[in-house]
């Protein structure tokens, strides 16, 4: 079996999905249903797929899905889409609807849906098979008959987009993990798979440890040690069983896709009704106060800890300790860049970093490079924070868990907050942490300066 830490990497989504819900409105446009409420209709079939989809994982294909599976998703997807679409007739009484017209609609959007899915499926096996592109990299602790199993799968399905860099014996005398950890460093691999048989557990936290902290997914082969009180997920690597014992779920690409239109969505409306008035002012009290631009804009680490310029309206007076964070009473602070930051609107300007696709309305907060180098090491799980789009808002902050770190609990629960938004990320999630942060702002915080 094969445990996976970080659960499954480039999912395909998005782009079926909006090709397909495209399709499906195209041929209801067409096709002569002879509907009474055709805007109703359309609204109807485009809600009940996207509903049906999400509940079956319909756009989850990974890298090693059979297309036997692809089939049954096909068979459960338009099993419920036909019963959902011949109850539209009894919902809104369209008496007057063909029936003959509505199974030819049907069996139509069946034949393209299905074309187009095995389509995208055969060029995406085709794209890493033949071309090697979008290949992870990868090394294997441990030399037995499972381990050789797995490697030989790997180099048997090139399809999968696998590349073996490197594999590891532990029972050679010369083994050492530190070399293995170099080794993995200077390959910039993207998938560590261990054999708990051959590791001990002090060396199975060291490459916990070393995953965390370098954004590398850590998979095992289990036997009956510690691991399995984890809450596990059942795939299969072809006839080789897969357990993931950390699921995140904006690794889906339809999660991430309806996650960014939110962002765009949300990001837009905040520009159109509020800062497009609210920005001159702003602006204009900012340079009464004090010297200098408006705007401040600074390198820190975002998605995969790919840096970016975040945007803040500049709340202190020209000064080069940047990389300093803010203390109460800072003398650096500006009378008005007082009020900003006690009400958070300095951070209005990373709406534009929203735009731009840098940034989320919702996710961990965007530290400095600087706080990177000292919490990587001494805070457990802290590097987790960069497998998400930093965000204006975030869990920790609606909790109270903002500005300055004036003690260790404080980056502790930082980071438990940050982590769990991580794993158990929803859309709801995001709603109630912006309520959350509305309120929090209204009512003041003690930590906002």
């Amino acid at each position: 079996m094969i445990l996976s830490r970080y659960g499954h990497s480039n999912s395909i989504g998005a782009f079926p999905f909006v090709l397909d819900l495209l399709v499906i409105n195209v041929l209801a446009t067409y096709i002569p249903l002879l509907l009474q409420y055709p805007l109703l209709f359309h609204a109807y079939i485009t809600i009940a797929w996207t509903i049906i989809a999400f509940k079956i994982d319909f756009y989850v294909i990974y890298r090693f899905t059979k297309v036997t599976y692809i089939v049954k998703l096909l068979i459960r997807q338009f099993g419920f889409f036909f019963l959902i679409l011949y109850a539209f007739i009894g919902f809104f009484k369209q008496p007057n609807i063909s029936r003959l017209n509505l199974a030819v609609f049907f069996a139509i959007v069946f034949l393209v849906v299905f074309l187009i899915k095995f389509l995208n499926y055969y060029l995406l096996m085709r794209y890493r098979g033949s071309i090697k592109r979008d290949l992870r990299r990868v090394v294997v602790i441990g030399k037995n008959k499972k381990t050789n199993q797995l490697v030989e799968m790997f180099k048997k399905h090139g399809e999968y987009g696998y590349h073996i860099i490197g594999q590891f014996s532990t029972k050679k005398t010369d083994f050492d993990i530190n070399h293995c950890l170099e080794f993995i460093k200077e390959n910039n691999i993207n998938e560590i798979y261990c054999s708990v048989n051959e590791l001990e557990n002090d060396e199975i936290g060291t490459f916990i440890n070393y995953a965390d902290n370098n954004l590398i997914k850590l998979k095992f082969i289990p036997d009956n040690k510690d691991i399995f009180t984890k809450n596990l997920k059942l795939d299969y690597y072809e006839y080789l069983p897969v357990l993931s014992i950390r699921e995140i779920p904006l690794e889906e690409s339809l999660n991430r896709f309806f996650k960014r239109s939110f962002d765009f969505i949300f990001s837009l409306t905040v520009f159109v009704f509020l800062l497009s008035w609210l920005f001159p002012i702003i602006g204009i009290l900012i340079k009464i106060d004090s010297k200098g631009p408006i705007y401040f804009r600074q390198n820190r680490p975002g998605f995969n800890e790919k840096g970016f310029g975040c945007y803040k309206f500049r709340t202190m007076k020209i000064n080069h300790t940047t990389e300093k964070s803010a203390t109460r009473n800072d003398p650096r602070i500006t009378r008005i860049g007082a009020f900003l930051r006690r009400t958070s609107i300095d951070e209005l300007p990373q709406f534009v970093n929203v735009l731009f696709g840098q940034m989320s309305v919702v996710g961990p907060r965007p530290h400095l490079w600087r706080q990177n180098q000292e919490y990587n090491t001494t805070v457990q799980k802290y590097m987790l924070r960069h497998y998400v789009k930093p965000g204006i808002t975030g869990l920790a902050q609606a909790k109270g868990y903002r500005g300055e770190i004036e003690t260790e609990e404080d980056i502790i629960n930082r980071t438990r907050y940050d982590f769990f938004y991580i794993e158990n990320w929803s859309m709801l999630l995001d709603l109630k942490i912006i309520l959350q942060t509305i309120i929090s702002v209204i009512k003041g915080q003690d930590k906002a300066y």
